[in-house]
């Protein structure tokens, strides 16, 4: 059995707001961080209580619980805890000897969010600061435009 910090970020010396600052327009003004997974995605507890996940990866946020009671119940149904946690992605990086600093999380070569796969291939050691801010900047440029419009990205020296 795994122990679910394994697959979390400990938050503790983080100013999380700051890290945060870029996704502001896509959560509430009051929430709770509750976990962060090993891939900057966080689980949240908005003022009504219900357990939201923001997946910063793909720029998408979704309620995943009524309560943080409920979140125990259904964190084990199903691929749950697989997918929120990245349990099997988490546990390739390990094993392909990638150990985070506590300033690190996994990153994205190419985000899913333009396209890129979830896949070992696929991941590299990020900076958390640089993690959050340039996924979020992605999602607000991308956040309005329909479904399967095609992106031209220009990387510029």
């Amino acid at each position: 059995m795994s122990d679910i910090n394994d697959y979390l970020i400990d938050q503790a010396g983080k100013d999380w707001g700051d890290l945060l600052s870029g996704w502001r327009q896509a959560l509430p003004g009051d929430f709770t961080l509750w976990m962060v997974n090993r891939f900057g995605d966080l689980i949240l507890v908005f003022e009504d209580g219900t357990v939201h996940f923001l997946d910063v990866g793909m720029g998408q946020i979704g309620q995943i619980a009524e309560s943080r009671e409920h979140l125990f119940e259904v964190i084990d149904q199903g691929d749950n805890a697989a997918n929120w946690l990245m349990m099997p992605l988490v546990d390739a990086c390990r094993a392909a000897g990638m150990t985070l600093s506590p300033e690190q999380c996994y990153g994205y070569k190419t985000p899913p969010l333009l396209g890129g796969t979830y896949d070992l291939d696929n991941i590299e050691l990020t900076d958390l600061s640089v993690h959050y801010a340039l996924l979020a900047d992605m999602w607000q440029q991308t956040k309005d435009l329909p479904e399967g419009t095609r992106i031209k990205v220009v990387i510029a020296d």
